[in-house]
């Protein structure tokens, strides 16, 4: 049996064909885009159409890679970007671009829905989360407000995987684990908040689709695709979910004790819990999984976009790079980023800039900018880490992902910060292999089987053990002072109104 996994992502779309008996990655296939261009700043948007061609070709692809292996395809599972808002016509047509995760542009919104509730703490009481410029109730409010005619358009809100879902089905449903991040759903019951539903538009609940449990298939795979590439029998598209919830799967980070931190653009840090998370001072998101359970998670803007920017700035290859960190000692001689390049989440600084700090003559060169670079978006993570602790979730294992990961100095560097061991996995599909065996799992379960998904993921989500780092306790003491130096440095400028 073959199952395919979709990842629709903010910067392209792949799809993967997972071999269910043998756990290998028979073909992949991906596809870039592009955002809309010249938007105010901080919107950021894209056509769904996007998303669909990709999503099409990329499928065609793999099927093609296959030959006659594709006959064996039995369902599919999407993996989608979260919080966009994508929203129908009468007709089922896209009414406007998606206002994607990134966005920035609703921070009106936010801190009109929160003051209208009587601060941070009553939205948290009503939703379990913070009201933040990421989710998606900002995104409606913002739309109702500024683009009355298209609001009044719209029949249907739908977020990303559930318009891929729509797509290959016609069935329109939207699952807990995406459902929880537009800040619109009680993470604890499981249910649309009701006074929140409301005060962002008094017409949204006509507009929200049907729920559908992860455990439960969207539907059938539309005879015009199955006749448009060439398969036969009945295909299925599962429930499919967000990219953190399809990650958790994909990592194998579906039990007690292990905790997933993705190294890629902007980083998250998500782990595993049978009960909701609610953090009270609303820095670490309480969602529910694509498994019927919670999923705590921190977001980072920026990781990847930091170290990125520092090595193409002083031209150098990943190679050089990590030569230049190697032979810089830990903590950077005193040079300190707060990397807050384009604002902030985690903690919520939208608005905030980056700061180098600790200057001298000694550190102010390329090397010491590309460690302390390296060690202050780690650092972000590792606030995130400890908040983590601080809410009862104590990992005792970390497994990587995101391209970060590939870099042996950053693993180490992510084990010293965090304390607790890292590895990475035999598979770096991620969200795409948690959407096929999501997909997998849903089509077993129906068709009689009772293998649990932590069966099914130690089964198929294996690590490298060659990628496994382990803390240096000699380091412990200066990761510490350098958190500690952070967060003061961060407070002292953020109350001044400078940061």
């Amino acid at each position: 049996m073959i199952f395919l996994g979709i990842d629709c992502g903010t910067q392209s779309t792949k799809t993967i064909a997972l071999d269910w008996e043998s756990g290998e990655v028979l073909a992949s296939a991906h596809q870039a885009y592009g955002f809309v261009p010249d938007l105010p700043p901080g919107a950021m948007e894209q056509n769904p159409a996007d998303w669909v061609d990709a999503a099409d070709r990329t499928i065609a692809e793999v099927l093609a890679k296959l030959g006659p292996r594709k006959q064996d395809v039995r369902a599919i599972g999407v993996s989608g970007q979260q919080h966009g808002l994508v929203v129908l016509d009468e007709n089922d047509a896209v009414v406007r671009p998606a206002k994607l995760w990134c966005d920035t542009s609703t921070t009106a919104q936010c801190e009109e829905i929160t003051r209208h509730f009587g601060g941070p703490n009553a939205v948290i009481a009503l939703v379990g989360n913070t009201m933040r410029p990421g989710y998606t109730a900002p995104k409606i409010l913002w739309l109702r407000q500024n683009e009355p005619a298209n609001w009044d358009k719209t029949r249907t809100v739908l977020l990303p995987h559930d318009y891929l879902n729509f797509w290959l089905t016609g069935e329109k449903r939207m699952e807990y684990g995406d459902a929880s991040g537009t800040a619109l759903l009680d993470v604890e019951t499981r249910q649309w908040s009701a006074k929140v539903v409301d005060f962002v538009a008094e017409d949204l609940p006509d507009k929200l689709p049907p729920f559908l449990s992860a455990q439960e298939s969207q539907g059938a795979l539309r005879e015009e695709l199955r006749k448009k590439w060439g398969l036969s029998g009945n295909v299925t598209v599962s429930a499919g979910g967000g990219d953190n919830m399809m990650a958790a799967i994909g990592t194998g980070n579906i039990q007690k004790g292990s905790v997933t931190a993705s190294l890629g653009t902007s980083g998250t840090l998500f782990g595993f819990s049978s009960t909701p998370v609610i953090d009270t001072q609303g820095e670490v998101a309480a969602f529910c999984d694509s498994t019927g359970n919670w999923l705590p998670l921190v977001c980072t803007m920026n990781v990847t976009l930091v170290t990125e920017h520092i090595r193409t700035m002083f031209g150098w290859d990943y190679a050089e790079l990590e030569r230049q960190i190697l032979h810089t000692a830990p903590g950077a001689d005193g040079l300190l980023l707060l990397p807050y390049l384009t604002g902030e989440r985690t903690p919520d600084l939208p608005k905030g800039t980056g700061v180098f700090h600790g200057i001298t003559l000694q550190n102010f060169t390329p090397a010491h900018m590309a460690r302390s670079a390296m060690e202050g978006v780690t650092l972000g993570l590792g606030y995130g880490l400890s908040r983590f602790r601080d809410l009862g979730l104590s990992p005792t294992e970390i497994r990587l992902t995101g391209g970060g990961s590939n870099s042996a100095v950053w693993r180490q560097i992510c084990a010293d910060i965090f304390e607790v061991p890292v590895v990475c996995l035999r598979s770096g599909e991620g969200a795409g292999l948690g959407a096929a065996i999501q997909a997998g799992w849903v089509w077993n379960k129906e068709h009689g089987s009772d293998a649990s998904l932590a069966e099914i993921c130690g089964r198929l989500v294996l690590v490298d053990e060659s990628t496994r780092m382990t803390p240096d306790s000699s380091l412990s003491g200066t990761y510490r002072a350098l958190q500690k130096r952070s967060a003061g440095i961060r407070e002292a400028l953020h109350g001044v109104e400078l940061l």
